[in-house]
């Protein structure tokens, strides 16, 4: 008997689902600009941002099934990039401290004293540095990367409210801390007649 509803099942071209390298290759091209803006933020040197950045990707080709879907998987990455900035950081700290000792059997007047940063952005740093470090780290999120309190929770590992109350008082800190580092000024001008704002006034404008 002739049926006239056909099966479509038959004719219909199955859709394979995206392969791993599929899935990395989607993933790398939709938050590689973010993560790298992060590594380079933070690291000591371009040549550990580059290597933070290999193994946040490395990572989530291991972990690929770990990675959630949508924005959230740039969040899932940041918190990946600051795990492994912080093992960096540990090994820098090793070798810093194997130079120092090589460095005490040479002498006083082999090395150079580099001027101080006395710039505002300079001073700006060294203040967020003097933060705690899940406080440093928050101000960053929210000034470099652009998250709002809710986005850098899971980076951190906190909950939205407790973040909410940690930028604010970490805010607080950074412009008590900007205003005891800030040279005094005379006319808020430089002898070129442009505009000097206070290191405190930019990095409110920051981090809002």
């Amino acid at each position: 008997m002739f049926d006239p509803m056909p099966d479509m099942t038959r004719t219909m071209p199955r859709v394979r689902p995206p392969s791993p390298h599929d899935r990395l290759a989607e993933l790398f091209e939709a938050h590689h600009t973010a993560v790298l803006g992060y590594a380079t933020r933070r690291a000591a040197s371009p040549e550990q941002a580059a290597d933070v950045f290999s193994e946040v990707f490395l990572v989530a080709w291991r972990r690929l099934d770990d990675v959630p879907p949508g924005e959230e998987a740039k969040l899932w990455l940041f918190g990946v990039a600051r795990r492994a900035l912080a093992n960096a950081r540990r090994a820098s700290r090793r070798h810093d401290r194997l130079v120092e000792r090589l460095a005490a059997t040479l002498p006083a007047n082999a090395f150079v004293t580099p001027p101080p940063d006395v710039a505002p952005a300079g001073r700006i740093r060294a203040a967020i540095d003097r933060l705690g470090a899940t406080d440093a780290e928050l101000v960053r999120l929210v000034a470099w990367e652009g998250l709002t309190p809710r986005e850098a929770a899971p980076v951190l590992g906190l909950s939205p409210e407790l973040t909410r109350v940690r930028l604010h008082r970490a805010r607080a800190r950074l412009r008590d801390l900007l205003a005891d580092a800030e040279p005094p000024q005379r006319d808020g001008r430089d002898g070129h007649g442009t505009d000097r704002r206070a290191p405190a006034r930019l990095v409110e404008e920051e981090v809002r």
